[in-house]
């Protein structure tokens, strides 16, 4: 926060995430700084979410390997808790796991969980998305579609003499403004 917005003391940034462990890790960072930051832990896919902030309060809602490590039931109602905390012309940025990523290619048997869900070696999930499946997600929250774009990458590791193939999706949605 400080290097990029250091002089401009309207910036507040809320993180949260699942992990205590995460959490702590970041409140003890030297430049950790409870006026201009807080970070909090949470499970966004709860039934009753209850969050320090406002409704209807956050410019930038940014979800960046997030949703993929949900449960796909649970995924729509994350998407909804979340928009409650967006005001009128805030965007979510999101980047996840796309359809046929390298990651999900390497999976083994006995992995998959159901179609393109996936449980990995030390027990956290992992969902695979399609531009498709991504835009009725946000489009049902009530969200209007700014971009949302498949960004596949060849990865080389020369060292290894591996060549991996990434595939992201990238999107930006926006919560619309209220009619008058």
């Amino acid at each position: 926060i400080n290097a990029e917005y250091g002089q401009n003391n309207s910036v507040f940034v809320y993180g949260c995430d699942f992990s205590p462990t995460a959490i702590d890790i970041v409140q003890s960072h030297d430049m950790y700084d409870t006026e201009r930051c807080s970070a909090f832990v949470c499970d966004i896919s709860a039934e009753n979410l209850n969050i320090p902030v406002e409704e209807n309060s956050l410019d930038v809602i940014t979800m960046i390997f997030v949703l993929s490590a949900l449960n796909p039931d649970n995924m729509a109602r994350c998407i909804a808790n979340l928009v409650r905390y967006l005001k009128p012309g805030g965007h979510i940025l999101f980047r996840d796991y796309g359809r046929y990523d390298l990651a999900q290619l390497r999976f083994k048997n006995g992995r998959c969980l159901s179609d393109n869900f996936y449980a990995r070696g030390d027990g956290t999930k992992v969902y695979f998305f399609t531009q498709e499946e991504v835009d009725k997600l946000f489009c049902d929250a009530g969200l209007e579609k700014v971009q949302n774009i498949v960004d596949r990458r060849l990865q080389v590791n020369r060292a290894r003499k591996l060549k991996m193939y990434r595939v992201w999706i990238q999107c930006k949605y926006m919560k619309p403004y209220l009619s008058v």
